[in-house]
């Protein structure tokens, strides 16, 4: 595992929090997107879909929820 704001994928001179945050914002997006998806099967009557997609959206937000719960605690 590396160590903090060293691994591939972060931006050049990021701080952890601000790491965090946008993948936060990436979180929410994706939510909305699984979201309408999953109402548009509900339109459709695919109801066994929708419910899937809609649980997905649950855990999708909590994880949203816990990356901006550590964001306010670095501050």
């Amino acid at each position: 595992m590396s160590s903090l704001g060293n691994s591939p994928g972060d931006s050049p001179g990021a701080s952890p929090a601000a790491e965090l945050s946008s993948l936060a914002t990436a979180l929410e997006e994706l939510s909305q997107r699984v979201t309408n998806i999953a109402d548009a099967y509900a339109a459709a009557k695919r109801d066994d879909l929708a419910a899937e997609l809609y649980q997905a959206e649950r855990s999708l937000g909590g994880a949203r929820r816990n990356l901006r719960r550590v964001v306010d605690a670095e501050r």
